[in-house]
């Protein structure tokens, strides 16, 4: 654990507050480590419905540490490639709630997420070129995704600041809330995820991120998990509660 994130469980949702607000929440390779354990922890475990990303302080993120980065050189175990993988591959809803910078990997980050509440402070900035470097985090591929080529272009070619009504109108994010209310929006939520069957949630989230490129292939894989999913004790228990019009109880399916 790092003495520089908070990390909690409230609810089904696993809170990760990056806590270092003096440096804007510059993240360190020990931050990283600790949190691809909270990720890997998370996924494993079936009472986890989502995993909330915050930051204590003015900022969300002011992106790497740049010393401490320095300071611990890329490799196939490093603690960046191991949080990396993490937010690729988690089957968990993801959530951020956000205020301030958003600077390099704090913004790529919200393009793995399912679900970005910022407040109007929020101003999201992919830096990379301006730093001699290249997008990281799958930003090439996710972000002409999300905007199209040409906006993603020019984000990333010039990395010129986004701020939160900007970015809510391309759809990096979902909600502008008042000042100061992201990370109770982001808790309520997170909070109604709690009554929706939990493998059908993950199988959901699984196809929204899959990378067949064309309508029969994905057609395909919607039938394979939709067939599935009328096999599973998840769509016995929704069907029989609706007949039964009662609420739904998916604790033990």
């Amino acid at each position: 654990m790092s003495e520089h994130l908070e990390i909690v469980t409230r609810g089904t949702a696993l809170e990760i507050h990056l806590n270092r607000p003096d440096k804007k929440n510059a993240i360190t390779a020990a931050m990283y480590a600790a949190m691809a354990d909270a990720l890997t922890g998370a996924a494993a475990n079936p009472a986890i419905r989502s995993i909330l990303f915050a930051g204590n302080g003015a900022a969300f993120c002011s992106g790497n540490d740049l010393q401490d980065f320095l300071s611990n050189p890329l490799d196939q175990g490093s603690p960046v490639l191991r949080f990396l993988d993490c937010i690729a591959s988690t089957p968990k809803v993801m959530i951020a709630a956000i205020q301030g910078h958003c600077v390099g990997i704090a913004a790529t980050l919200l393009l793995h997420c399912d679900h970005v509440v910022a407040d109007p402070t929020a101003t999201l900035q992919f830096s990379f070129v301006k730093m001699a470097l290249v997008p990281e985090a799958a930003s090439s591929l996710l972000l002409p995704r999300a905007v199209g080529r040409l906006k993603a272009a020019e984000l990333l070619l010039l990395g010129d600041p986004v701020p939160a009504g900007e970015a809510h109108a391309l759809g990096l994010v979902s909600r502008v809330v008042a000042e100061g209310a992201q990370l109770e929006a982001a808790r309520a939520f997170a909070a109604r995820l709690d009554g929706l069957p939990p493998h059908a949630l993950a199988a959901t989230r699984q196809l929204l991120k899959a990378d067949s490129l064309t309508v029969s292939a994905r057609m395909r894989e919607e039938n394979e998990t939709f067939l599935e999913r009328l096999a599973s004790a998840e769509f016995k228990e929704a069907v029989s509660a609706f007949l039964q019009k009662r609420p739904p109880d998916f604790s033990k399916t």
